[in-house]
């Protein structure tokens, strides 16, 4: 088992531990940066997003001259209230619909989601040197595994993990600003619109989670 992982089940094992009665909160506007760590420390994905959080829609779209050697390369746009992934192909000016059956957005805290209690990274008894977060667990009966968010007191998503008997993805949220810097980043490309839809196999379901699995 990676450090990762035993540093994530640790976390949500001592936050289960002072459970308490709380009401998940609303995340603002965010640009950003997302990692996503698979079960092998090896690292998915690095890129900036931008995230609406009153349409929830969200931009995602890896660098593939970043340094840090992910090993995806991605353009994503997600309109979680809608339903509808588009996987983009700017280059070719292609785009692949696709209906999205899991709602998990790692940007924000359903309203189903269960508090499982407070923890803090760092030190709580030395000013400035300890973050405190909040831990959620977020049913997803849609999909295999479980997962967990952890978010600042101020509701900024610090990071999503996804956990399965095989499978561990860590999305973690970087460089935050509360804003949508560039909102032409979230409208669907003239070359996306008025496409079908993409079966999903049957048995199967799909989400934005499936990328990155």
């Amino acid at each position: 088992m990676s450090a990762t992982l035993l540093l994530f089940v640790f976390m949500c094992w001592t936050a289960s531990t002072h459970a308490d009665h709380h009401q998940p909160c609303r995340s603002s506007n965010m640009t950003g940066v997302f990692s996503v760590v698979g079960l092998q420390n090896e690292i998915k994905a690095l890129a900036p997003y931008t995230y609406d959080s009153t349409n929830k829609k969200l931009r995602f779209r890896t660098d593939a001259s970043n340094p840090w050697n992910a090993t995806m390369e991605l353009d994503l746009l997600v309109l979680f209230e809608e339903g509808i992934l588009y996987k983009i192909d700017s280059k070719n000016q292609s785009c692949v619909k696709k209906l999205l059956q899991s709602s998990l957005n790692p940007l924000a805290i359903p309203a189903n989601a269960v508090f499982h209690g407070t923890v803090v990274f760092g030190s709580a008894s030395i000013e400035g040197e300890g973050i405190k977060i909040n831990i959620w667990a977020i049913p997803t009966p849609d999909l295999k595994g479980n997962s967990y968010m952890s978010v600042s007191m101020g509701c900024i998503p610090f990071s999503l993990m996804h956990l399965t008997d095989n499978s561990l993805n860590i999305f973690s949220n970087m460089n935050v600003e509360l804003e949508v810097k560039d909102p032409d980043l979230l409208a669907v490309p003239s070359f996306c619109q008025g496409l079908p839809v993409e079966e999903t196999p049957e048995g199967t379901v799909y989400g934005f989670l499936t990328e990155f699995l």
